[in-house]
């Protein structure tokens, strides 16, 4: 007749699940090496684990980021005309040089330079006609601006992201056209209206005004 153990159980008979969970050190004390589980998505042209506009810019403003240095056009002083035009519409100010880098530096002040940045990188591709040039040009577009990668990338919608992706093998001058014309809608919407009513307008316009009035 066989005898059944009901004893503790010996050490090293113990199995591996019983030791981690009995060891008071492995629970209460976990590996400072162990990481917690990412989404796996993060590293794709995933939409849904692409930051949001608000989350981009709070996270740049936060990290104090410093953008690539990108001279201003050239161009004029603008009369007080062209500064009162500008808030006729959004085209008028992106048609003017002067309105784009007034425009600009608003957008420096809300982390989100990177909208115009890619919207003139755009239109200097829109213009390129070597084919090498137009590919390397494609290329660093891509990697500043698209990429999920990138402390610049622009907000886009997973339509526009592989359209691109599937253009980026034979790339054209127009092959951010989508893209751009979103960003574009972007800032018409969203940072217009608040320059607009920004101190960097209003400033213009005073001093454009009492430059009128004393001469």
């Amino acid at each position: 007749m066989d005898i059944l153990y009901t004893g503790p159980v010996p050490a090293d008979r113990e199995s591996p699940m019983t030791r981690s969970e009995t060891s008071p050190s492995r629970a209460q004390h976990p590996s400072p090496t162990q990481k917690p589980n990412t989404c796996c998505f993060c590293w794709c042209c995933c939409c849904s684990c692409s930051w949001s506009e608000d989350d981009k810019r709070g996270r740049r403003k936060a990290q104090d980021t410093k953008l690539e240095p990108f001279p201003c056009e050239p161009c004029p002083k603008p009369t007080i005309e062209e500064i009162k035009q500008w808030a006729q519409s959004f085209d008028k100010l992106m048609k003017n040089p002067a309105g784009r880098n007034k425009f600009r530096e608003f957008l420096r002040t809300e982390y989100s330079e990177e909208n115009m940045l890619f919207w003139l990188a755009c239109e200097d591709l829109r213009k390129e006609v070597n084919k090498s040039a137009i590919e390397e040009k494609a290329r660093l577009i891509y990697e500043d601006y698209i990429s999920i990668l990138s402390p610049k990338e622009v907000s886009l919608d997973s339509r526009v992201r592989e359209v691109i992706n599937r253009r980026m093998q034979d790339p054209t001058p127009h092959i951010f056209e989508d893209a751009q014309l979103q960003i574009y809608t972007l800032m018409h919407r969203d940072s217009y209206p608040r320059f607009l009513n920004s101190s960097v307008y209003r400033s213009l316009v005073q001093g454009g005004s009492r430059s009128s009035s004393e001469s």
